[in-house]
Protein backbone atom coordinates (compact mmCIF):
# COMPACT_ATOMS: atom_id res chain seq x y z
CA UNK A 1 0.00 0.00 0.00
CA UNK A 2 1.72 3.50 -0.89
CA UNK A 3 1.89 6.03 1.32
CA UNK A 4 -0.83 8.04 -0.40
CA UNK A 5 -3.57 5.47 -0.32
CA UNK A 6 -2.81 5.05 3.50
CA UNK A 7 -2.85 8.82 4.10
CA UNK A 8 -5.95 8.54 2.37
CA UNK A 9 -6.93 5.82 4.38
CA UNK A 10 -6.00 7.46 7.63
CA UNK A 11 -7.97 10.94 6.81
CA UNK A 12 -10.85 8.90 6.17
CA UNK A 13 -11.32 7.20 9.60
CA UNK A 14 -10.45 10.50 11.29
CA UNK A 15 -13.61 11.68 9.54
CA UNK A 16 -14.94 8.40 10.44
CA UNK A 17 -14.00 9.02 13.90
CA UNK A 18 -16.34 12.45 14.12
CA UNK A 19 -19.08 10.76 12.31
CA UNK A 20 -19.04 8.14 15.22
CA UNK A 21 -18.96 10.93 17.73
CA UNK A 22 -22.04 12.31 15.82
CA UNK A 23 -23.95 8.42 15.81
CA UNK A 24 -23.41 8.41 19.29
CA UNK A 25 -24.72 12.22 20.25
CA UNK A 26 -27.92 11.01 17.60
CA UNK A 27 -28.24 7.44 19.63
CA UNK A 28 -28.44 10.01 23.32
CA UNK A 29 -30.78 11.97 21.87
CA UNK A 30 -33.31 9.28 20.18
CA UNK A 31 -32.82 7.35 23.79
CA UNK A 32 -33.57 10.60 25.61
CA UNK A 33 -37.00 10.84 23.73
CA UNK A 34 -38.15 7.54 24.25
CA UNK A 35 -37.47 7.82 27.81
CA UNK A 36 -38.99 10.37 28.21
CA UNK A 37 -42.21 9.59 26.38
CA UNK A 38 -42.63 5.95 28.05
CA UNK A 39 -42.04 7.04 31.63
CA UNK A 40 -40.39 3.76 32.57
CA UNK A 41 -37.57 2.58 34.30
CA UNK A 42 -35.48 0.92 31.76
CA UNK A 43 -35.35 3.37 28.87
CA UNK A 44 -34.84 5.81 31.73
CA UNK A 45 -31.89 4.54 33.37
CA UNK A 46 -30.49 3.49 29.21
CA UNK A 47 -31.10 7.49 28.80
CA UNK A 48 -29.14 8.18 32.22
CA UNK A 49 -26.58 5.83 31.11
CA UNK A 50 -25.91 6.98 27.97
CA UNK A 51 -26.56 11.09 28.40
CA UNK A 52 -23.33 10.49 30.66
CA UNK A 53 -20.90 8.92 28.14
CA UNK A 54 -22.10 11.32 25.45
CA UNK A 55 -21.16 14.42 27.98
CA UNK A 56 -18.03 13.15 29.19
CA UNK A 57 -17.10 12.82 25.42
CA UNK A 58 -17.90 16.01 25.12
CA UNK A 59 -16.09 17.43 27.60
CA UNK A 60 -13.21 15.43 27.01
CA UNK A 61 -13.28 16.77 22.92
CA UNK A 62 -14.19 20.56 24.24
CA UNK A 63 -10.86 20.32 26.48
CA UNK A 64 -9.20 19.32 23.48
CA UNK A 65 -10.46 21.64 21.14
CA UNK A 66 -9.57 24.27 24.10
CA UNK A 67 -6.03 23.92 24.86
CA UNK A 68 -3.98 26.88 23.65
CA UNK A 69 -1.26 26.70 21.36
CA UNK A 70 2.00 25.75 23.15
CA UNK A 71 4.80 28.34 23.23
CA UNK A 72 7.22 28.41 20.75
CA UNK A 73 10.24 26.78 22.01
CA UNK A 74 13.76 27.79 21.65
CA UNK A 75 14.76 31.15 19.70
CA UNK A 76 14.02 32.58 16.53
CA UNK A 77 17.15 32.74 14.16
CA UNK A 78 16.97 35.79 11.35
CA UNK A 79 18.91 35.80 8.51
CA UNK A 80 20.53 39.20 9.75
CA UNK A 81 21.75 36.84 12.72
CA UNK A 82 22.75 33.15 10.92
CA UNK A 83 23.54 34.09 7.38
CA UNK A 84 25.10 31.31 6.89
CA UNK A 85 23.03 28.81 8.34
CA UNK A 86 19.89 30.59 6.59
CA UNK A 87 21.76 30.04 3.00
CA UNK A 88 22.17 26.06 3.45
CA UNK A 89 18.47 25.84 4.13
CA UNK A 90 17.57 28.01 1.45
CA UNK A 91 19.77 25.65 -0.94
CA UNK A 92 18.93 22.84 0.57
CA UNK A 93 15.41 23.73 -0.33
CA UNK A 94 15.69 24.03 -3.42
CA UNK A 95 17.62 21.29 -3.84
CA UNK A 96 14.68 19.11 -2.98
CA UNK A 97 12.28 21.45 -4.54
CA UNK A 98 10.36 22.66 -1.49
CA UNK A 99 9.66 26.55 -0.37
CA UNK A 100 11.92 27.19 2.78
CA UNK A 101 10.69 27.95 6.17
CA UNK A 102 9.72 31.01 7.20
CA UNK A 103 11.50 31.00 10.60
CA UNK A 104 14.32 28.70 11.89
CA UNK A 105 14.31 28.63 15.57
CA UNK A 106 17.79 26.92 17.43
CA UNK A 107 16.26 24.98 20.53
CA UNK A 108 17.63 23.16 23.43
CA UNK A 109 16.78 19.60 22.39
CA UNK A 110 18.45 16.43 20.47
CA UNK A 111 15.91 17.55 17.51
CA UNK A 112 15.41 18.90 14.30
CA UNK A 113 11.80 18.90 13.12
CA UNK A 114 9.41 21.26 10.59
CA UNK A 115 5.99 22.31 11.14
CA UNK A 116 3.72 24.02 9.28
CA UNK A 117 0.24 26.17 9.79
CA UNK A 118 -2.54 24.81 7.73
CA UNK A 119 -5.98 25.20 7.10
CA UNK A 120 -8.67 23.15 5.10
CA UNK A 121 -7.98 19.94 6.32
CA UNK A 122 -3.96 20.48 4.85
CA UNK A 123 -5.05 21.62 1.61
CA UNK A 124 -4.02 25.24 2.29
CA UNK A 125 -0.62 25.99 3.34
CA UNK A 126 0.42 28.24 5.97
CA UNK A 127 4.03 29.67 8.12
CA UNK A 128 6.61 26.89 7.91
CA UNK A 129 9.13 26.86 10.88
CA UNK A 130 12.34 24.45 11.12
CA UNK A 131 13.78 23.76 14.43
CA UNK A 132 17.14 22.57 14.94
CA UNK A 133 18.49 21.46 17.90
CA UNK A 134 21.38 23.24 19.26
CA UNK A 135 23.35 19.68 20.97
CA UNK A 136 22.66 17.91 17.26
CA UNK A 137 25.29 20.95 16.34
CA UNK A 138 27.35 20.28 19.01
CA UNK A 139 27.96 16.76 17.77
CA UNK A 140 27.78 16.64 14.07
CA UNK A 141 29.58 17.42 11.61
CA UNK A 142 28.51 20.11 8.21
CA UNK A 143 28.33 17.36 5.96
CA UNK A 144 25.59 15.84 8.54
CA UNK A 145 24.06 18.40 9.66
CA UNK A 146 23.02 18.88 5.69
CA UNK A 147 21.57 15.72 5.94
CA UNK A 148 19.51 16.62 8.69
CA UNK A 149 18.16 19.36 7.11
CA UNK A 150 18.15 17.82 3.93
CA UNK A 151 15.55 15.17 5.40
CA UNK A 152 13.32 17.67 7.41
CA UNK A 153 13.12 19.40 4.26
CA UNK A 154 12.32 16.83 2.51
CA UNK A 155 8.67 16.37 5.03
CA UNK A 156 8.39 19.83 2.77
CA UNK A 157 8.53 18.69 -0.84
CA UNK A 158 6.43 15.55 0.36
CA UNK A 159 3.91 17.40 1.94
CA UNK A 160 4.27 15.58 5.44
CA UNK A 161 3.67 18.33 7.14
CA UNK A 162 0.74 19.49 5.45
CA UNK A 163 -1.04 16.20 6.21
CA UNK A 164 0.83 15.71 9.58
CA UNK A 165 -1.07 18.43 11.16
CA UNK A 166 -4.98 17.81 11.19
CA UNK A 167 -3.87 14.02 11.99
CA UNK A 168 -1.52 14.71 14.86
CA UNK A 169 -4.91 16.67 16.26
CA UNK A 170 -6.99 13.63 15.28
CA UNK A 171 -4.76 11.38 17.36
CA UNK A 172 -4.99 13.86 20.50
CA UNK A 173 -8.66 13.92 19.36
CA UNK A 174 -9.06 10.27 19.82
CA UNK A 175 -7.43 9.60 23.06
CA UNK A 176 -8.53 12.29 24.27
CA UNK A 177 -12.31 10.80 23.67
CA UNK A 178 -11.18 7.37 24.77
CA UNK A 179 -10.00 8.51 28.10
CA UNK A 180 -12.65 10.01 28.56
CA UNK A 181 -14.78 7.38 28.68
CA UNK A 182 -13.27 6.02 31.46
CA UNK A 183 -16.15 5.62 33.46
CA UNK A 184 -18.74 3.97 30.61
CA UNK A 185 -17.17 0.64 29.76
CA UNK A 186 -19.05 -0.47 26.94
CA UNK A 187 -18.98 2.86 25.02
CA UNK A 188 -15.14 3.27 25.68
CA UNK A 189 -14.62 0.25 24.30
CA UNK A 190 -16.19 0.51 21.33
CA UNK A 191 -14.20 4.04 20.75
CA UNK A 192 -11.18 1.99 22.10
CA UNK A 193 -11.09 -0.19 18.88
CA UNK A 194 -11.64 2.23 16.87
CA UNK A 195 -8.60 4.29 18.14
CA UNK A 196 -6.95 1.56 17.67
CA UNK A 197 -7.56 1.16 14.06
CA UNK A 198 -6.94 4.87 13.17
CA UNK A 199 -3.82 4.93 14.80
CA UNK A 200 -1.84 1.92 13.54
CA UNK A 201 -2.90 3.72 9.88
CA UNK A 202 -1.74 6.99 10.79
CA UNK A 203 1.87 5.62 12.66
CA UNK A 204 2.39 3.28 9.65
CA UNK A 205 1.84 6.63 7.23
CA UNK A 206 4.55 8.48 9.39
CA UNK A 207 6.67 5.73 9.75
CA UNK A 208 6.56 5.45 5.39
CA UNK A 209 6.83 9.50 5.63
CA UNK A 210 10.42 9.23 7.33
CA UNK A 211 11.77 6.69 5.22
CA UNK A 212 11.19 8.92 2.51
CA UNK A 213 12.71 12.05 4.08
CA UNK A 214 15.59 9.68 4.27
CA UNK A 215 15.97 9.64 0.62
CA UNK A 216 16.23 13.46 0.49
CA UNK A 217 19.17 13.04 2.88
CA UNK A 218 20.93 11.01 1.15
CA UNK A 219 20.30 12.46 -2.27
CA UNK A 220 21.38 15.92 -0.93
CA UNK A 221 24.94 14.71 1.08
CA UNK A 222 25.79 10.67 0.89
CA UNK A 223 24.51 7.39 2.18
CA UNK A 224 27.27 7.49 4.61
CA UNK A 225 26.68 11.59 5.89
CA UNK A 226 22.82 10.22 6.28
CA UNK A 227 23.83 7.05 8.35
CA UNK A 228 26.56 8.34 10.15
CA UNK A 229 23.39 11.52 11.32
CA UNK A 230 21.33 8.95 11.94
CA UNK A 231 23.49 7.14 14.62
CA UNK A 232 24.60 10.63 15.85
CA UNK A 233 21.05 11.62 16.37
CA UNK A 234 20.25 8.33 18.32
CA UNK A 235 23.48 8.27 20.22
CA UNK A 236 23.32 12.13 20.86
CA UNK A 237 19.73 12.11 22.74
CA UNK A 238 21.65 9.46 24.96
CA UNK A 239 23.85 11.64 26.11
CA UNK A 240 21.67 14.40 26.63
CA UNK A 241 19.20 12.68 28.74
CA UNK A 242 22.33 11.27 30.79
CA UNK A 243 23.21 15.09 31.00
CA UNK A 244 19.89 15.95 32.08
CA UNK A 245 19.43 13.13 34.47
CA UNK A 246 22.90 13.74 36.35
CA UNK A 247 24.00 16.86 35.90
CA UNK A 248 20.95 19.25 35.14
CA UNK A 249 19.00 17.79 37.56
CA UNK A 250 21.01 19.12 40.59
CA UNK A 251 19.95 22.68 39.37
CA UNK A 252 17.78 23.92 42.82
CA UNK A 253 19.35 21.50 45.03
CA UNK A 254 22.02 23.06 44.30
CA UNK A 255 21.37 26.74 45.35
CA UNK A 256 22.30 28.11 41.73
CA UNK A 257 21.79 26.91 37.92
CA UNK A 258 25.35 26.14 35.93
CA UNK A 259 26.60 29.12 34.50
CA UNK A 260 27.45 27.06 31.57
CA UNK A 261 24.66 24.81 29.89
CA UNK A 262 25.87 23.93 26.59
CA UNK A 263 29.50 23.71 27.57
CA UNK A 264 28.88 20.96 29.92
CA UNK A 265 27.14 19.03 27.25
CA UNK A 266 29.88 19.55 24.76
CA UNK A 267 32.63 18.26 27.78
CA UNK A 268 30.11 15.35 28.66
CA UNK A 269 29.84 14.61 24.90
CA UNK A 270 33.71 14.72 24.18
CA UNK A 271 34.12 12.02 26.73
CA UNK A 272 30.76 10.15 25.08
CA UNK A 273 32.00 10.13 21.00
CA UNK A 274 32.62 6.98 20.75
CA UNK A 275 29.08 5.92 21.76
CA UNK A 276 27.53 8.41 19.64
CA UNK A 277 28.79 7.65 16.67
CA UNK A 278 28.18 3.64 17.36
CA UNK A 279 24.87 4.07 18.39
CA UNK A 280 23.23 0.79 17.17
CA UNK A 281 20.07 -0.22 15.96
CA UNK A 282 19.29 -3.45 17.09
CA UNK A 283 15.55 -2.23 18.71
CA UNK A 284 12.42 -3.15 16.73
CA UNK A 285 9.61 -0.42 16.10
CA UNK A 286 6.19 -0.99 16.76
CA UNK A 287 2.55 -0.69 15.17
CA UNK A 288 2.53 2.38 17.43
CA UNK A 289 6.07 4.15 16.98
CA UNK A 290 6.15 7.22 14.43
CA UNK A 291 9.66 6.77 13.68
CA UNK A 292 10.91 3.33 11.99
CA UNK A 293 13.52 1.47 14.12
CA UNK A 294 17.24 3.11 13.57
CA UNK A 295 18.32 -0.44 12.18
CA UNK A 296 15.43 -0.36 9.46
CA UNK A 297 16.20 3.22 8.17
CA UNK A 298 19.61 2.47 8.00
CA UNK A 299 19.36 -0.26 5.76
CA UNK A 300 17.32 1.76 3.80
CA UNK A 301 20.08 4.31 3.58
CA UNK A 302 22.06 1.59 2.83
CA UNK A 303 20.13 0.31 -0.21
CA UNK A 304 19.69 3.84 -1.67
CA UNK A 305 22.04 4.98 -5.02
CA UNK A 306 25.31 6.67 -3.85
CA UNK A 307 25.18 10.64 -4.82
CA UNK A 308 27.82 12.73 -5.64
CA UNK A 309 28.60 15.57 -3.10
CA UNK A 310 31.36 17.82 -2.01
CA UNK A 311 32.65 16.73 1.88
CA UNK A 312 32.68 18.97 4.64
CA UNK A 313 34.22 17.54 8.13
CA UNK A 314 34.03 20.70 10.24
CA UNK A 315 31.46 20.50 13.06
CA UNK A 316 28.21 21.94 12.84
CA UNK A 317 28.01 24.77 14.93
CA UNK A 318 30.25 26.06 11.98
CA UNK A 319 27.27 27.13 10.59
CA UNK A 320 26.71 29.90 13.09
CA UNK A 321 28.03 32.95 12.90
CA UNK A 322 28.79 33.18 16.64
CA UNK A 323 28.43 29.76 18.41
CA UNK A 324 28.78 30.92 22.17
CA UNK A 325 26.20 33.94 21.71
CA UNK A 326 23.64 31.52 19.92
CA UNK A 327 24.11 29.14 22.95
CA UNK A 328 23.91 31.75 24.98
CA UNK A 329 20.40 32.55 23.92
CA UNK A 330 19.27 29.32 23.67
CA UNK A 331 20.37 28.34 26.83
CA UNK A 332 18.20 30.80 28.27
CA UNK A 333 14.80 29.96 26.58
CA UNK A 334 15.88 26.54 28.24
CA UNK A 335 15.61 27.55 31.98
CA UNK A 336 12.04 28.91 33.59
CA UNK A 337 11.89 32.26 34.87
CA UNK A 338 12.46 30.83 38.49
CA UNK A 339 15.67 28.91 37.71
CA UNK A 340 16.94 32.29 35.39
CA UNK A 341 16.98 33.64 39.33
CA UNK A 342 19.20 31.22 40.28
CA UNK A 343 22.77 32.30 41.04
CA UNK A 344 24.44 30.96 37.99
CA UNK A 345 27.31 28.06 39.30
CA UNK A 346 30.14 26.82 37.53
CA UNK A 347 30.07 23.26 37.18
CA UNK A 348 32.39 21.94 39.20
CA UNK A 349 30.60 24.10 42.11
CA UNK A 350 27.07 23.05 41.51
CA UNK A 351 28.17 19.70 41.32
CA UNK A 352 29.65 19.78 45.20
CA UNK A 353 26.72 21.39 45.77
CA UNK A 354 24.04 19.79 44.69
CA UNK A 355 25.52 16.25 45.63
CA UNK A 356 26.02 17.38 49.47
CA UNK A 357 22.50 18.45 49.25
CA UNK A 358 20.86 15.33 47.59
CA UNK A 359 23.60 13.12 49.42
CA UNK A 360 24.77 14.30 52.39
CA UNK A 361 22.91 16.54 54.52
CA UNK A 362 19.48 15.12 55.15
CA UNK A 363 21.73 12.05 56.78
CA UNK A 364 23.69 14.33 58.64
CA UNK A 365 20.65 16.21 60.02
CA UNK A 366 18.31 12.96 60.95
CA UNK A 367 21.42 10.87 62.01
CA UNK A 368 21.94 14.08 64.38
CA UNK A 369 18.15 13.83 65.70
CA UNK A 370 18.14 10.04 66.06
CA UNK A 371 21.36 9.83 68.11
CA UNK A 372 20.01 13.06 70.21
CA UNK A 373 16.92 11.10 70.61
CA UNK A 374 19.12 8.07 71.83
CA UNK A 375 21.37 9.51 73.89
CA UNK A 376 19.86 13.05 74.66
CA UNK A 377 22.32 15.84 75.33
CA UNK A 378 22.83 19.80 74.77
CA UNK A 379 21.65 19.15 71.07
CA UNK A 380 21.61 17.31 68.15
CA UNK A 381 25.06 16.58 66.53
CA UNK A 382 26.43 13.79 64.65
CA UNK A 383 28.68 12.95 67.59
CA UNK A 384 25.50 11.98 69.49
CA UNK A 385 25.04 9.44 66.96
CA UNK A 386 28.63 8.19 67.27
CA UNK A 387 27.92 8.69 71.12
CA UNK A 388 24.90 5.62 70.79
CA UNK A 389 26.88 3.22 68.44
CA UNK A 390 29.92 3.49 70.94
CA UNK A 391 26.94 2.50 73.75
CA UNK A 392 25.99 -0.26 71.69
CA UNK A 393 22.81 1.36 70.70
CA UNK A 394 22.74 0.82 67.08
CA UNK A 395 19.26 -1.17 67.06
CA UNK A 396 17.74 2.22 68.74
CA UNK A 397 19.13 4.51 66.04
CA UNK A 398 18.34 2.32 63.34
CA UNK A 399 14.72 2.73 64.89
CA UNK A 400 14.37 6.10 65.36
CA UNK A 401 16.16 6.64 61.53
CA UNK A 402 12.68 4.72 60.41
CA UNK A 403 10.65 7.25 62.30
CA UNK A 404 12.03 9.98 60.60
CA UNK A 405 10.45 8.23 57.32
CA UNK A 406 13.75 6.39 56.02
CA UNK A 407 12.61 3.08 54.79
CA UNK A 408 13.95 -0.16 56.06
CA UNK A 409 16.88 -1.55 54.45
CA UNK A 410 19.66 -4.46 55.31
CA UNK A 411 22.25 -1.69 54.80
CA UNK A 412 20.37 1.60 56.22
CA UNK A 413 22.06 2.57 59.58
CA UNK A 414 25.79 1.89 57.81
CA UNK A 415 24.57 3.93 54.52
CA UNK A 416 23.44 6.84 56.74
CA UNK A 417 26.49 6.77 58.97
CA UNK A 418 28.79 7.02 55.92
CA UNK A 419 26.63 9.72 54.49
CA UNK A 420 26.21 11.72 57.58
CA UNK A 421 30.54 11.49 57.85
CA UNK A 422 30.76 12.02 54.41
CA UNK A 423 28.80 15.47 55.67
CA UNK A 424 30.99 16.53 58.17
CA UNK A 425 34.24 15.74 56.27
CA UNK A 426 32.17 18.14 53.46
CA UNK A 427 31.58 21.18 55.80
CA UNK A 428 34.98 20.93 57.45
CA UNK A 429 36.86 21.65 54.18
CA UNK A 430 38.26 17.95 54.52
CA UNK A 431 36.65 16.60 51.40
CA UNK A 432 35.18 17.99 48.10
CA UNK A 433 32.74 16.29 45.56
CA UNK A 434 34.29 16.24 42.47
CA UNK A 435 33.16 16.26 38.86
CA UNK A 436 34.13 14.19 36.16
CA UNK A 437 32.37 13.97 32.80
CA UNK A 438 33.39 10.84 32.56
CA UNK A 439 31.32 9.09 35.16
CA UNK A 440 30.04 9.51 38.77
CA UNK A 441 31.35 12.43 40.73
CA UNK A 442 33.41 11.32 43.37
CA UNK A 443 34.36 12.51 47.10
CA UNK A 444 38.24 13.30 47.55
CA UNK A 445 39.96 14.19 50.44
CA UNK A 446 41.42 17.47 49.74
CA UNK A 447 44.60 16.64 51.96
CA UNK A 448 45.58 13.70 50.13
CA UNK A 449 43.40 13.76 47.28
CA UNK A 450 42.37 9.81 47.28
CA UNK A 451 38.73 8.72 47.11
CA UNK A 452 36.73 8.86 50.27
CA UNK A 453 35.11 5.42 50.25
CA UNK A 454 33.06 4.81 54.12
CA UNK A 455 31.07 1.89 53.18
CA UNK A 456 33.19 -0.99 54.75
CA UNK A 457 34.15 1.40 57.56
CA UNK A 458 30.87 2.28 58.80
CA UNK A 459 29.40 -1.50 59.06
CA UNK A 460 32.38 -1.93 60.91
CA UNK A 461 31.77 0.96 62.95
CA UNK A 462 27.87 -0.62 63.74
CA UNK A 463 28.71 -3.54 64.26
CA UNK A 464 31.55 -2.58 66.69
CA UNK A 465 31.03 -0.59 69.05
CA UNK A 466 34.46 0.01 70.73
CA UNK A 467 35.97 0.71 66.81
CA UNK A 468 34.03 4.47 67.75
CA UNK A 469 37.33 5.13 69.72
CA UNK A 470 39.36 5.16 66.61
CA UNK A 471 37.16 7.36 64.67
CA UNK A 472 37.21 10.15 67.31
CA UNK A 473 40.74 9.84 67.77
CA UNK A 474 40.96 10.61 64.18
CA UNK A 475 38.99 13.44 64.30
CA UNK A 476 40.55 14.91 66.88
CA UNK A 477 43.67 14.34 65.40
CA UNK A 478 42.96 16.28 61.90
CA UNK A 479 40.96 19.07 63.64
CA UNK A 480 37.69 17.60 62.62
CA UNK A 481 34.49 18.39 65.11
CA UNK A 482 31.70 16.08 65.36
CA UNK A 483 30.01 17.98 68.45
CA UNK A 484 28.88 20.41 66.08
CA UNK A 485 25.11 21.12 66.49
CA UNK A 486 23.69 20.30 63.16
CA UNK A 487 21.12 22.78 62.25
CA UNK A 488 17.20 20.63 61.63
CA UNK A 489 14.81 22.53 59.90
CA UNK A 490 11.31 23.75 61.55
CA UNK A 491 8.73 21.21 61.31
Amino acid sequence: MTTAIRAALAFGLLAGFYVLVAALLGATVLVDVVAVRNHGAGPLRDAVVLTLAALALLRGLVLVNRRREEEETGVAVGREHEPLLWQTVEELAARVGTRPPDEIRLVAEVNAAVGEDTSWLGLRAGRRRMYIGMPLLMTLTVDETRAVLGHELGHYSGAHTRLGAPVYRGRVAVIAAVRSLGNHAFVQRIFYYYAKLFLRVSLAVSRRQELEADRFAVAITSREAAGTALRKVHGTATVWRLFLDRYVAMTGMAGGRPADLFGGFHALAGVHRGEIVQADGDEEAGPYDSHPSLGERLAAIAALPEAAHGYDPRPGLALLRDPAVAAGAVERSFWTEDALRLRPLPWDELVARGLFASVNEEAMCDLAVAGHRVVGGPGPSVDAALEALARGQAPALHDELLRLGWQPAPDLLPSVVARAIQGVLITQGRARWTLSWAGPARLLDLTTGAEVDLGDYTARLVADPPAVAGLRAWFAQVGISATRPVAVPAA
